[in-house]
């Protein structure tokens, strides 16, 4: 079983890369952004409650993202492995999903950290609202998510450094190219069990 976290700033294309790695790999794509998404699309009362902290550009707290992935996770147990997407995005989360996976005996093997610089990054999340009206890609909220990803996300590069499971990926080339870097250090890794610290 091939289980892998893929996190970075928001506008980093992580969510494209998902995509692209569980096709590559047949990997169930677990995307918390997408669940809560569904959950506001149809109205729910979990969807209520996300909606506020979204179109705030705040996290949505920890007890209400690790149900929704628990119950998603609990249905595909028999797959080939996962991909995380956008989780976990701060260190009670990820020692969260660490004991989640645990009680399956199915750990993270891998976490890709997508590095794109600030410029590029609000570049890209402006294009996106300009294209798909996002309520949380407007100048002031790509601004906040930006900073709570500086505060709560990015001490998860340590988290996962000290279990010896980080990749760094430079994704300030084009889609197809990032892609290539990911797919060598996946493929490293299944080959030899062996970690690239940085493509």
């Amino acid at each position: 079983m091939l289980n892998i976290v893929i996190f970075g700033p928001p506008g980093s294309g992580k969510g494209t890369q998902s995509k692209k790695i569980a096709d590559e790999y047949q990997l169930m794509h677990l995307s918390t952004g997408d669940l809560l998404r569904e959950e506001i699309k149809k109205n729910t009362s979990v969807g209520k409650q996300v909606k506020k902290y979204i179109d705030k550009g705040e996290l949505v707290p920890d007890a209400i993202i690790i149900k929704e992935l628990y119950k998603q996770a609990s249905d595909h147990v028999d797959s080939p492995g996962f991909i995380f997407d956008g989780f976990p995005r701060t260190i009670v989360q990820a020692e969260m999903l660490d004991k989640m996976l645990g009680k399956h005996n199915i750990p993270i093997n891998i976490v890709l950290n997508i590095e794109v610089e600030e410029e590029e990054l609000f570049k890209r999340m402006m294009g996106r609202a300009e294209d798909s009206n996002r309520s949380d890609d407007k100048e002031e909220i790509i601004h906040k998510r930006i900073d709570i990803y500086k505060d709560q996300t990015y001490p998860l590069i340590n988290y996962y450094k000290k279990q010896d499971k980080l990749v760094n990926i430079n994704g300030m080339a084009p889609v197809e190219k990032v892609f290539e870097k990911i797919c060598h250090a996946v493929d490293t890794y299944k080959s030899c069990k062996k970690i690239v610290h940085s493509v």
